[in-house]
């Protein structure tokens, strides 16, 4: 007689939380990983679905399957029709649990790819949260929509794959009706707090602490209830303790991923029913509105407002603007947009600037739109002229962040925010230069153990070289 398979898997809802506070699995259906139009696998054998616990490979097996089928659902119906993988992906995005010993996981427009490291006697494996699964899954699914990002040379650009990244995480996690009813107890309906939903990645975050104290929030990887403001990321220090904004892509991400999370709470306010089934509504709204804005707006200097300003436009679109005063609210009071930008985009600039927004489309080739702009090696290391690929797309609107000291803050031209994105890979050790292409003053370290992001590579014409990302890690 044959044995009916078991239906249901053990899972965690979002991460598996710190050893002092961890968080209860639940059992969840089978997931599906082949699903259109973000099919994903994973390397390592399938075990069979028996209930096995946390710790085990056969657990952290279906968590990662489990949270990758469940982003790729949050993402179906929200972008175009036709969005697929990028091409080097292939026909489904592969996941490997077991990449090697580290506290990471990065995409690399090949596969995903999650560490793993004993830390005080518990092994924190990446793959076993889900928010880190969906974190990068994010990344490829923005990689599917704006391929154009991967390589541009901007602080800017690289934060918004991050925070897209636990937006991603973020609206993966709300999926789950029994996660949205304990944030609303947590909360008690304000959704602007620290709650399990803003926190991401707490057993990664704690067993970065164990080493590095202040290179994390105290109780998360990072926290998307936040009041980081904006400020230009040419201005800011490379790195600093997480208490501090600068303009590394993780930090600096925090900025958009607040105004996110405000955003959510905010359209949550504004539902019928304040309930479940409400923060769900809500969370499906703003998920659309990001989609929409990331496809539509330039990429340019100045891109959290490009972003924040399509956002505003696609309310005005999809629901006659009634979302407006929360979206507003939530960028001007991360500064990402000034008051000025804020108030510009009205219903008239929207509607005379329509037929522009309305051709945006998904995709497109890695550089479209982007401008090359070639700098002198020698000041970096390398042998011959340098080629990076500027954020230069013209401007839909005329609008950018709030200057600190009150006002409008002039973005830095294309040639700054790159040369300034590349100086900054080179003082936090994220540039791979190879030997051939290194001068006799080189202060490339091979030994250091930091994960190197970039490369210098030879330019497809073969004049000079050209900085090409690795990963997202």
């Amino acid at each position: 007689m044959t044995t009916q398979q078991p239906s249901m898997v053990s899972v965690y809802e979002d991460d598996p939380g710190d050893p002092l506070k961890t968080n209860p699995p639940i059992p969840h259906p089978v997931p599906q990983l082949g699903t259109q139009p973000f099919p994903t696998t994973i390397a390592e054998t399938a075990p069979q679905p028996n209930g096995a616990g946390p710790g085990t490979e056969a657990f952290r097996y279906w968590v990662a399957a489990d949270a990758l089928s469940r982003a790729g659902q949050t993402w179906a119906p929200l972008v175009p029709a036709g969005t697929q993988w990028h091409a080097t992906v292939g026909g489904a995005l592969t996941a490997n649990l077991d990449a090697g010993n580290d506290l990471n996981a990065f995409y690399d427009r090949q596969g995903l790819w999650f560490f793993r490291r004993t830390v005080a006697g518990v092994t924190v494996a990446a793959c076993e949260s889900p928010e880190v699964v969906e974190h990068e899954t994010g990344h490829a699914i923005l990689d599917a929509l704006r391929p154009q990002l991967f390589n541009t040379a901007s602080a800017e650009t690289a934060a918004l794959h991050e925070a897209f990244g636990d937006i991603s995480a973020l609206l993966s996690s709300l999926r789950l009706e029994s996660l949205r009813v304990e944030v609303l107890a947590e909360t008690q309906g304000d959704l602007e707090l620290s709650s399990r939903m803003s926190r991401m990645a707490e057993q990664l975050g704690w067993a970065i602490r164990q080493g590095h104290p202040d290179a994390v929030d105290p109780d998360c990887l990072r926290n998307l209830s936040n009041s980081f403001f904006y400020d230009d990321p040419v201005q800011l220090p490379p790195n600093g303790p997480a208490s501090t904004l600068s303009s590394e892509p993780h930090a600096f991400s925090r900025v958009f991923s607040g105004a996110f999370l405000k955003i959510v709470a905010g359209i949550f306010r504004q539902q019928d029913l304040q309930d479940q089934a409400g923060l769900a509504r809500a969370a499906e709204i703003a998920g659309q509105l990001l989609v929409d804005a990331v496809v539509a707006a330039p990429v340019v200097a100045a891109y959290y407002a490009q972003v924040a300003g399509h956002m505003i436009v696609a309310d005005q679109h999809r629901n006659g603007g009634t979302y407006g005063k929360t979206l507003r609210s939530a960028f001007i009071r991360h500064g990402i947009l000034s008051l000025e930008a804020a108030t510009s985009i009205t219903a008239s600039e929207v509607a005379r600037r329509g037929a522009g927004i309305a051709e945006a489309t998904p995709g497109g080739s890695d550089d479209q739109g982007l401008t090359a702009v070639t700098v002198h090696g020698a000041a970096y290391d390398v042998t011959q002229p340098l080629t990076l690929s500027a954020p230069a797309q013209e401007r839909r609107f005329g609008i950018a962040g709030s200057d600190p000291a009150g006002g409008t803050l002039r973005p830095a031209d294309p040639e700054r925010v790159a040369t300034s994105y590349l100086e900054d890979l080179f003082r936090r050790d994220r540039v791979h230069v190879p030997e051939e292409h290194r001068t006799d003053t080189t202060f490339v370290d091979d030994n250091s153990s930091r994960l190197k992001t970039h490369e210098i590579v030879r330019s497809a014409t073969g004049e000079g070289l050209t900085l090409i990302r690795r990963c997202f890690d």
